[in-house]
């Protein structure tokens, strides 16, 4: 690592040599722009997760966090029992009391979801989607979302003069991260893929594959509503291809012998089968 660090500069002031005296301003801001986008490209996982556990924490504290005895608190531990890691890395749930209807997991294992988004949905449809969520983060788009954030203006400084460690974060600047982790927007492959992670952690857990397109469904008709539109996120409805991807999961499950419940309780495999 040290010696790309050497190689870079010098290949900089090399280049930088030949240019005229007036222009040497511009050669120092494109040295140190050289410096802080190639450090941005090499934060490592370690650092990545210190950053996010930075924006958790402030994120818990400005947030209204409901407490160890909240029903919704209780109905999530319910929801998620026996769901402790992905991929070796620990998870840990908790749940923010609004009304706007969203979730988000994080690289460092945070599992975030809104009452608004229980209030709307069944047991089985929130695990939907924070199976999504989690897919996400097995997938590495979180990770690659937070590079990106840790690339733009308002980060790549306090993360350039930090070198290997990490840097304490601004509000404000904890304030972009932020925004790069909860409305985090991915491409159609990237959505494609964490649908079909979700598809088979809710399969593996006993559940029936189709909630997913019910919670799909849901976040689109209170999208759709006057009273409800503003406050649902972007977690599923705001994609153009929603109609393929349930389509997509349909036939998925259709092959394989499910079908939707016919109640809103109903789980198990084998009662959801054709």
């Amino acid at each position: 690592m040290k010696k790309l660090k050497i190689y870079l500069l010098s290949l900089l002031l090399a280049t930088s040599v030949a240019a005229p005296v007036a222009e040497a301003q511009d050669w120092g801001r494109l040295l140190q722009g050289g410096l802080e986008l190639f450090q941005s490209f090499t934060v490592s996982d370690d650092q990545i997760k210190g950053y996010v556990s930075q924006f958790v924490s402030q994120s818990d504290k400005t947030n209204s966090l409901a407490p160890a005895n909240s029903k919704y608190t209780t109905r999530l531990n319910r929801i998620v029992s026996g769901i402790t890691s992905v991929d070796g890395q620990p998870l840990n749930f908790k749940v923010y009391i609004t009304k706007d209807i969203n979730a988000f997991a994080c690289a460092d294992g945070s599992v975030r979801v809104y009452s608004g988004l229980m209030d709307a949905m069944t047991d089985d449809e929130v695990l939907g989607v924070i199976g999504h969520e989690i897919g996400h983060v097995a997938h590495k788009d979180t990770k690659n979302a937070m590079k990106n954030a840790l690339r733009t203006a308002a980060l790549k400084d306090a993360v350039a003069s930090a070198g290997g460690t990490i840097a304490a974060l601004t509000d404000s600047q904890l304030g972009v991260l932020g925004e790069a982790i909860v409305n985090a927007k991915y491409s159609q492959k990237q959505e494609s893929n964490a649908d079909a992670y979700g598809y088979d952690f809710l399969k593996a857990h006993g559940r029936n594959p189709l909630v997913l397109c019910m919670s799909f469904k849901k976040l689109q008709a209170l999208e759709n509503s006057s009273g409800t539109a503003s406050l649902v996120s972007s977690l599923f409805s705001s994609h153009p291809d929603t109609e393929k991807r349930i389509k997509d999961i349909e036939k998925k499950a259709f092959k394989e012998g499910y079908k939707y419940p016919t109640t809103a309780t109903a789980t198990s495999k084998s009662s959801t089968k054709k």
